[in-house]
């Protein structure tokens, strides 16, 4: 695994390293807001299945997209208000959105099911990273069952993709809160580092039930 060093690299410079690899199919281990996050290309098939074969992770638990901006990730949920109205007030930051999974994306991404999940992290070397790269299909940076990487620890306990950008400790170390806006009305899938209190004052109530798989977006086990 080829390490890339925040301390030691230029942004744009790790930026081409890692798009290198995706370009060509590989797997980056990157820092974000939140926890660091293996990803990949979400639109090559062999990619993604090597992200989750990496991991360990049950092909039943969708990874979630990771964007450069909020205008990108609006771009995946054409209509949808609250979305929009959500995006717009919480990103780039620590929020999850689960919208309908766009014909176009491939079903695996989403281990199969009608929905994925949308993220802008706010750390702006992973920024840097995805306005290189384009969407990052992307779980935690751990293996399946294990503690999630903040980048304190061992990283050699860090599956072993292609290329591991270090950039320290991450900002938060906390999950997203994940709010499914794919029906009529915002539910909240996990509440994490922004609160439901401050999601309503946005979209109105929020329902705090629901039976779907929350997509593991780089803070989930």
């Amino acid at each position: 695994m080829r390490v890339l060093d925040s301390r030691m690299l230029r942004p744009g410079a790790i930026a081409d390293a890692v798009a290198a690899y995706v370009q060509r199919g590989g797997t980056v281990i990157f820092p974000t807001d939140t926890v660091y996050g293996i990803g990949c290309d979400p639109v090559i098939p062999a990619a993604v299945d090597r992200v989750f074969a990496l991991k360990g992770r049950p092909r039943n638990k969708p990874l979630s997209l990771h964007f450069g901006s909020v205008e990108e990730l609006l771009e995946y949920a054409p209509g949808n208000v609250a979305a929009a109205s959500l995006a717009q007030n919480f990103l780039p930051g620590a929020l999850t959105l689960i919208v309908r999974r766009p014909a176009h994306l491939a079903a695996g991404v989403s281990a199969g099911l009608a929905s994925i999940g949308l993220r802008v992290p706010k750390h702006e070397l992973c920024r840097v990273i995805l306005d290189r790269c384009g969407p990052l299909a992307a779980t935690s940076a751990n293996l399946s069952g294990a503690q999630a990487y903040t980048g304190e620890g061992f990283a050699s306990d860090l599956p072993a993709a292609d290329v591991f950008v270090d950039d320290g400790p991450t900002p938060l170390g906390a999950e997203s809160t994940i709010v499914d806006v794919s029906t009529e009305r915002p539910r909240l899938v996990r509440e994490g580092a922004i609160s439901v209190a401050k999601l309503e004052e946005v979209v109105g109530m929020v329902e705090r039930t629901s039976a779907r798989i929350a997509p593991d977006t780089g803070s989930e086990r």
